[in-house]
């Protein structure tokens, strides 16, 4: 069997078929980052929530859990996609997902956002662009 090379683009949609970006899915981890703010429910749901505004998204719905002895998950649920937290205090450590759908995102400023409301001392930011086929965007509804 043979191993892909590192760059290969599949392309099951044709040639025929141009690909157009519109979304952008940012990952996001925190280092050295505040322990208070890491553990506190309340408080990360008010910064995936201010942060979703930082982006221009629309919250639907914000669902969370404090784990014991320490952690949370939380998850904003967005019109054009979700923002996405895991905190592990003891470690100083975050991961964020931050997924927007739409050109007029901003999920840069989120990500932004992100790291200085956790005082993160050190980061590592991913950014993918999901290029879903042209066709796609016809069927797509449109996020105001």
């Amino acid at each position: 069997m043979e191993v892909p090379k590192k760059n290969l683009i599949l392309n099951s949609f044709g040639n025929e078929q141009k690909l157009s970006h519109q979304s952008k899915h940012l990952l996001l981890e925190l280092y050295r980052c505040d322990y208070e703010k890491l553990n506190d429910e309340s408080f990360l749901r008010c910064t995936l929530n201010r942060a979703a505004k930082l982006a221009k998204a629309t919250v639907l719905n914000l669902i969370s859990n404090k784990f014991e002895p320490q952690g949370v998950t939380a998850i904003a649920l967005l019109s054009e996609s979700h923002i996405s937290i895991h905190t592990w205090p003891e470690s100083n450590y975050s991961a964020a997902d931050i997924f927007t759908c739409g050109q007029n995102m901003l999920p840069e400023l989120a990500s932004q956002y992100l790291i200085e409301a956790l005082k993160a001392e050190e980061h590592f930011l991913r950014v993918i662009d999901r290029n879903p086929p042209a066709a796609f965007h016809k069927q797509m509804r449109t996020v105001v």
